[in-house]
């Protein structure tokens, strides 16, 4: 505006001020849908990558079991070769086999002792596997929902430059699948 009260401005401009105005109530309601799913889609988006996070240490988790029950297994072959060689010493000349018998059942006993240990540590693997893989399952769900809800905003875009009324019907057929699709998420299904 001048210092003389003359104004003059484009239609764009126009336009803004009118739709500003509240006159056109198809725009309204697209920015707003626009607005809402953008914020879901961020919502379904954080928690996503939450899920992969999980997933991703769960997988760690797993790792570190499996290492730590190879590690028992290892140490169990070392008794059983101490055991072996305290059997093959029973049996040689000369030797006294009452000391090597007490080694070989105190080898028995210790071996036990450690494979229990090994099995309990690759059971844990197998259960932070298992949650790996649920985890990874809901960030599918996530990142489906994520993408329905992306698709549901281009499609309000199309649907405010075109202006079509039964595109904007669409948006909310989408919408409500990505919606749907988010529920299941959270539901872990």
């Amino acid at each position: 505006m001048s210092e003389h009260g003359f104004h003059v401005h484009g239609p764009h401009d126009h336009e803004l001020e009118h739709a500003a105005r509240g006159g056109d109530d198809f725009s309204s309601r697209i920015a707003v849908t626009t607005a809402i799913l953008a914020t879901v889609g961020a919502l379904f988006g954080y928690l996503g990558g939450a899920t992969q996070n999980d997933a991703a240490m769960f997988k760690n988790n797993a790792a570190i079991k499996k290492t730590e029950a190879s590690n028992q297994w290892n140490y169990y072959q070392a008794k059983s070769n101490k055991q072996n060689l305290a059997e093959l010493a029973m049996t040689l000349p000369g030797t006294n086999p009452e000391k090597y018998k007490s080694e070989v059942e105190r080898y028995k006993t210790e071996k036990e002792v450690i494979r229990k240990d090994a099995e309990k540590l690759e059971a844990a693997s197998l259960d932070w596997d298992k949650r790996s893989e649920e985890s990874m399952h809901v960030h599918h769900r996530w990142a489906l929902a994520t993408t329905v809800e992306q698709v549901a905003i281009a499609l309000a875009a199309i649907a405010l430059l075109t202006r079509k009324k039964w595109l904007q019907f669409g948006v909310y057929g989408v919408a409500v699948v990505g919606m749907a699709l988010g529920v299941l998420a959270w539901l872990h299904i």
